[in-house]
């Protein structure tokens, strides 16, 4: 193996460790937690999490093997069950990131009846949505035998090895990809951006109110004005980073591979077997920060695994103490000997 196969091997296998654990973690916060449970987008952060550890525990170990053997690293009934659930893992992965959005967008722009129109049974139904429009593309590509081992991406996923079906195939991937990806990216922004341009204009009438308080506070210390004005600059830029985050990892993460296999089917531009390899690297990350952009970093999720944390080492310390009182009872006998 040459330096940079070493390389693509370790970050496979980071990936695909810190994506087990933090997608575990999110899993146990929601096992432990009513108020996660109750929340509809709760909902679409399990089929989320559920996507993200299938495709850890899958498909990123045989691309690891594909990476080290440069070869089919399992026989063709194995690579085929991987590549279509592979493709349904994707499908489902970025719609539900779609799912999270429009929520966010009815419980932002519309919230005096976000929960009418926002139950636990409409979201059942957009996730029955979700499952068959994923499953439909796979199911398309089993039946025609164009789901197998591909060698640029050392993966098992779309792939059709006969030439006479290569017209067939460049359309079925063209759809494939502007019903994924492209639906979701836009379903994504549209969403967002509804929903920065609200978060933007509460803003500017809390900044009034903020400025006219402190026209009529004469009295008032520089320093805590200093920090209102401070507070003001953080208010408006908190909206911006978070849905910059939303958007922008959704892009860097699924855009360099969706392109990667737009251009591989023109044949024009030859692609290099290290970058075909990266570029599914970069979509498998989004396993990795998904947990952290719409889970882990919430306020609520934080003290939920907080909470685990302290009960488990709360635990572990009344366990210790429990032998230590047991061990100095048991030599109590033999010092009064």
């Amino acid at each position: 193996m040459s330096i940079w196969e070493l390389l693509l091997a370790f970050v496979v296998v980071v990936l695909m460790l810190v994506a087990l654990l933090a997608n575990v973690l999110v899993l146990m916060c929601f096992l432990y937690s009513a108020d996660i449970r109750k929340q509809v987008p709760g909902l679409f952060i399990l089929n989320l999490t559920f996507c993200n550890l299938l495709m850890a525990v899958s498909s990123m170990p045989l691309t690891l093997a594909g990476i080290i053997y440069k070869s089919q690293p399992a026989g063709d009934p194995v690579c085929h069950a991987v590549g279509f659930l592979e493709t349904f893992l994707t499908t489902s992965s970025m719609l539900s990131m779609a799912a999270l959005s429009i929520d966010r967008w009815i419980a932002v722009v519309f919230p005096l009846s976000y929960h009418s129109k926002m139950r636990f049974r409409d979201a059942a139904l957009i996730l029955s949505y979700t499952w068959l429009h994923s499953a439909s593309f796979p199911i398309v590509a089993a039946s025609l035998s164009w789901v197998g081992f591909h060698h640029l991406y050392a993966s098992c996923t779309l792939y059709n090895k006969r030439p006479e079906d290569r017209t067939q195939f460049v359309i079925f991937t063209g759809v494939f990809h502007t019903l994924s990806f492209l639906l979701s990216l836009v379903v994504l922004c549209f969403t967002y951006l509804k929903v920065l341009k609200v978060a933007r204009f509460h803003c500017k009438r809390i900044d009034v109110i903020t400025m006219q308080t402190l026209v009529l506070l004469v009295d008032i210390h520089p320093s805590v004005r200093e920090r209102c004005l401070e507070e003001q600059r953080r208010r408006r830029q908190r909206a911006t980073k978070k849905i910059s985050t939303f958007i922008g990892t959704f892009i860097l993460c699924f855009a360099p591979y969706v392109i990667t296999r737009l251009v591989e089917l023109s044949s024009v531009v030859p692609i290099n077997a290290h970058w075909g390899i990266i570029s599914k690297c970069l979509a498998y990350s989004k396993a990795v920060s998904d947990p952290f952009v719409y889970s882990l970093l919430r306020h609520q999720y934080k003290k939920t695994w907080k909470d685990i944390l302290n009960k488990v080492l709360k635990r572990s310390s009344i366990n210790s103490s429990a032998l230590a009182g047991e061990a100095h009872s048991r030599n109590l006998p033999q010092l009064n000997e």
